[in-house]
């Protein structure tokens, strides 16, 4: 009767192992976006930061002969720091700006690539490289975590966050017109939590004015980078396309911080 028994303490002992296993998975599994967001509330620092941003546009309206392709090159210098943020532009960035306008008044078709490039900066979009951290953890308020996963980055380990993003938790300007909302973002995060990319997706289709249908794609990839106590983006790159009211377009904006000593 002995034998049965140990027989059935050994089983129970695998049974208990396995249940624990599963439940550590689990802990694991719901520590990532734990240690996300304790990473991001410490990394809103304001360790001084200088660098230059380079901004390049590509773009593409309308087909067939009224097909318009331009291209967008500029670079500007961005410093953030105690004292606030500046942006400075070169003497020769604001000289081929004036040559572009000059030219453009003469003859609206002229493409004009700085000024293009440069249509594309505005504060908001400066704040969210300069102070990732931020605007990493508004985004999270519109997401729904699903799962963590490892993977490898660069040559290391790390894991991924992935996240449905629903109309519900969109800005009512937003909702006002769409009918279908397909969401998706991904954030590969360190073993301390510290962000090193993200990815999302989105795929909008709606009925504005009664009569005018439109569809659009979103999508955006980023890269991070610890500067002292400031997390910042490196490199962020944003695709747009859509359709609506017998136009069509698509557009890719990609924007490059790189640090000065």
């Amino acid at each position: 009767m002995r034998i049965p028994c140990a027989i059935n303490i050994a089983g129970c002992c695998r049974a208990f192992a396995i249940s624990m296993l599963f439940i550590a998975t689990g802990i694991a599994h719901a520590d990532g976006l734990g240690d996300l967001k304790a990473a991001l509330a410490r990394q809103q620092g304001q360790t001084p930061i200088k660098g230059s941003l380079e901004l390049k546009t590509w773009s593409r309206r309308g087909d067939g002969k009224d097909l318009d392709e331009s291209n967008g090159l500029a670079s500007i210098t961005i410093e953030d720091n105690l004292r606030g943020m500046q942006v400075q532009y070169s003497r020769d960035v604001l000289a081929r700006m004036e040559t572009e306008e000059r030219a453009r008044e003469k003859d609206p078709k002229t493409k004009t690539p700085t000024l293009s490039a440069l249509k594309e900066l505005n504060t908001g979009e400066l704040r969210g490289m300069t102070n990732a951290a931020y605007a990493l953890s508004m985004a999270l308020d519109k997401l729904n975590f699903k799962n963590e996963r490892p993977e490898v980055w660069n040559g290391k380990s790390a894991r991924v966050l992935s996240f449905d993003a629903s109309l519900d938790r969109q800005s009512e300007k937003d909702k006002k017109y769409v009918k279908k909302f397909e969401g998706t973002a991904e954030i590969w995060i360190a073993a301390d939590g510290t962000p090193l990319a993200s990815r999302s997706h989105q795929n909008i289709s709606g009925r504005a004015f009664v009569v005018i249908s439109f569809e659009a794609v979103n999508h955006e990839e980023q890269v991070f980078s610890l500067v002292g106590d400031r997390l910042i983006v490196l490199r962020k790159e944003v695709y747009n396309s859509g359709s609506g009211a017998g136009e069509k377009g698509e557009s890719r904006v990609t924007k490059t911080l790189q640090l000065q000593p």
